[in-house]
């Protein structure tokens, strides 16, 4: 018997695939904008170890983990740079070439780690048109609609929204964790499609049905999840920072999409590593890289 915490059940669960002896696990790959820390190793290896103990009772797993290199913006509000764009600036190369070299130094440090390989690595520079044909499909059924920079989920068209999070959507105060953006109809709706501003040149943008823009961090793995592993997964995994906004908005969207709920049937989450009581973050600049261990 393999027993699990569920973010969602706030419960230790016996598990229980969908289909008897096989197994559906999307793990929330890096944003490669950056080098990954040995805190975001963490959430790896944690995935890492489950897919080992799962295949070692004879689960037969299919393991996707996704490479973000578009849309996940600098503010959990979608406004601010696109991560990619501002790691571009910074070292003066465009944010295909920074995308290419963060991938490969996450994937020689996971061989450092003897990390299992996925059975797919999805990049959504390389699925836009599945994230476009899901936003038509919000926009359809009526639960996304447009605004001036972009297309946004309407979250109080979702009633179970904020379910994982153990949070209401309307305890959500505006400019507690996101900016106020007048023209959105709540707080907590958030961006599925973004438009190219005008004037405005990105290295990353395509051709919609609304013109030039770029996805959203969220759709992504939406998007990716049901193209490798179909409407519903037995297990989603990731870093605890993303239970508050990035997964509560992909069951959102991806239950309101297929109609199949629900989305996932096991959350789990890997906890922070703490550097002198603080969560170990890029943005505190507090973190180890796996380089950094090596050299002590």
């Amino acid at each position: 018997m393999v027993r699990l915490y569920n973010t969602l059940s706030k419960s230790i669960e016996e598990f229980m695939p969908r289909q008897e002896g096989g197994v559906t696990l999307y793990c929330c790959g890096p944003t490669v904008y950056d080098y990954a820390h040995i805190g975001n190793f963490r959430t790896y290896t944690m995935t890492d170890f489950l897919v080992r103990t799962l295949r070692y009772f004879d689960y037969k797993v299919r393991y996707v983990m996704n490479m973000t290199d578009v849309g996940h913006l600098t503010s959990d509000a979608d406004s601010g740079e696109d991560k990619m764009e501002k790691g571009a600036k910074r070292e003066g190369k465009n944010a295909w070439d920074v995308a290419k070299f963060y991938i490969d130094a996450f994937l020689s440090d996971s061989e450092k780690l003897n990390l299992l390989e996925p059975d797919v690595r999805p990049r959504p520079t390389e699925h836009i048109a599945e994230q476009i044909s899901m936003v038509k499909t919000l926009l359809a059924k009526g639960y996304a609609y447009t605004i001036d920079d972009g297309i946004y989920f309407d979250t109080s068209k979702f009633s179970p929204f904020g379910a994982l999070r153990g949070q209401n959507k309307n305890d959500m105060k505006a400019g507690a964790r996101v900016e106020i953006n007048p023209q959105k109809r709540h707080p907590a709706d958030f961006a599925l499609w973004k438009f190219t501003p005008n004037g405005v040149r990105r290295d990353m943008e395509w051709d919609s049905p609304w013109g030039k823009g770029f996805p959203g961090w969220h759709i992504e793995c939406s998007a990716m999840s049901r193209k490798y592993l179909g409407d519903q997964l037995d297990i989603h995994t990731g870093g605890a920072d993303l239970i508050p906004i990035h997964h509560t908005n992909e069951i959102a969207q991806s239950e309101a999409a297929t109609g199949a709920t629900p989305f996932v049937r096991y959350w789990i989450h890997g906890q922070f590593i703490l550097v002198d009581g603080e969560k170990m973050a890029k943005s505190k600049n507090n973190f180890y890289r796996l380089a950094d261990i090596e050299a002590k």
